[in-house]
């Protein structure tokens, strides 16, 4: 008998580079549990990096070679100007969306439950899977504006969960399916006591550190509170909450951070609501990122004409997560383009312009990455399973700058709880460097 040992199976090399990044990724998560904490963080971090905060109700001073970023509500713009930039530069942007789905807080957020529960009302966010949100402990994030008009940024810490039927009282649940009502079976219980002690805003105000009553308006959405993490074999994997899309949103702030100079105006914008359309005064179908670019382009002392010709030059690169083959669900994917975790940034193409990507756009995406060093591959959807949008075809339209839909392969797409491989964040930010330089 052979007493040779049987060939053990090699787990993936991650690179150390690759490890820093995810975990700085894991930071940012962690401090953006809204879409407000992300635009503020990204904000904190470019002006660290010696970045100047503009306002949009002052003038601007932007000159040659400066650096500035300015947020309006969840959504933030930073760029660079070089030094030798005119009226007819181009633009090379970046974008993402801040945002993530999941529950929103209501009016009259305090309720109280049967037994004694205190809850509190939400309503649901976008397309989240719902049964990812059970029985976790959840925060309370976003902002709280006063009478005054000060806004304060506010988040609870865990807070809430939203309690599953347990299977004792649901026999059937893991052979008929289970199946939530939106309304009645997701509301989240934060305490016990009477009715009259109950009182949702006051753990806002307090955070804030102002009196509950002054409390005018608010944007509040609930949030997981579990820390992000490597796993599996050779810590190949990352978990983390607001994958999508904050893995884009990271990376693209990280690219333009490490960007050196380049011959464009070079822009990263992050944008809310894309999860609920994206038609918001702060959304990719507002006026934010043409407003932006036509401040830049005016301190250029570009005309009508110099700006139109500096837009059909512009490149821009829309990063959103897509889905990687689930090995438990082949045959929901198309079988000749099957994007794997860990195979680098995905290519997203739709023949109806739900991505916006046309053969310009690839090619370009192409040489970035090739320059970059990076693996990249294409997604198309099944012709059966319609694929989403993006912030991509939403500008384009608005713009009419060239644009070209990427991204990471993810599984567990609107799970509270999403996967990823981890060497892909450090490909996609790598290939956006890329893209910033052309």
């Amino acid at each position: 008998m052979s007493t040779d040992n049987p060939a053990q199976p090699t787990a993936v090399v991650v690179p150390a580079a690759a490890r820093e990044h995810v975990a700085d990724l894991g930071a940012f998560v962690a401090a953006s549990p809204s879409s407000y904490h992300a635009a503020e963080e990204v904000a904190r971090r470019a002006e660290a990096a010696g970045f100047t905060r503009l306002a949009e109700d002052t003038a601007w001073a932007v000159a040659l070679g400066g650096r500035h970023v300015v947020v309006r509500d969840g959504s933030v713009i930073a760029f660079t100007l070089p030094d030798a930039a005119g009226p007819t530069t181009a633009f090379t942007i970046v974008g993402a969306h801040t945002d993530s789905t999941g529950f929103k807080l209501k009016p009259k957020p305090t309720t109280h439950g049967a037994g004694g529960w205190w809850q509190a009302g939400v309503e649901v966010y976008g397309g989240p899977l719902l049964n990812s949100w059970l029985d976790r402990e959840l925060e309370l994030a976003g902002r709280i504006v006063t009478h005054d008009g000060t806004e304060h940024l506010v988040r609870t810490g865990p807070m809430l969960r939203i309690p599953q039927l347990a299977i004792h009282l649901d026999r059937g649940v893991n052979d008929n399916g289970l199946t939530l009502d939106k309304q009645r079976h997701t509301q989240p219980v934060w305490g016990l006591g009477d009715a009259e002690s109950a009182d949702v805003l006051a753990a806002l105000a307090a955070d804030a550190g102002v009196d509950p009553a002054a409390i005018g308006g608010y944007d509040v959405v609930l949030a997981d509170t579990q820390p992000a993490r490597a796993f599996g074999a050779g810590q190949a994997l990352f978990a983390s909450a607001r994958l999508d899309n904050l893995l884009s949103t990271h990376a693209g702030l990280t690219a333009l951070l490490r960007a050196g100079g380049a011959g464009s105006i070079q822009v990263f914008a992050g944008f809310d609501h894309e999860e609920i359309g994206s038609a918001s005064r702060s959304g990719a179908a507002g006026p934010f990122l043409e407003e932006v670019l036509t401040r830049i382009s005016s301190a250029l002392g570009a005309t009508v004409d110099e700006r139109a010709r500096a837009f059909a030059a512009s490149l821009h690169v829309s990063s959103d997560v897509g889905h990687a083959v689930h090995p438990n669900y082949t045959e929901r994917h198309d079988p000749a383009n099957r994007p794997v975790a860990g195979g680098g940034p995905i290519l997203k193409i739709n023949a109806n312009q739900r991505y916006a990507t046309d053969a310009h756009g690839a090619a370009a995406w192409s040489v970035a990455c090739a320059t970059a060093g990076v693996p990249t591959q294409e997604f198309v959807s099944n012709n059966v399973m319609p694929c989403g949008s993006t912030i991509g075809p939403i500008s384009a339209t608005r713009l009419g700058i060239r644009t070209v839909d990427v991204g990471v392969p993810i599984l567990s797409m609107h799970s509270a709880r999403e996967l990823t491989a981890v060497v892909d964040p450090w490909y996609l930010a790598r290939a956006m460097e890329s893209v910033f330089a052309r």
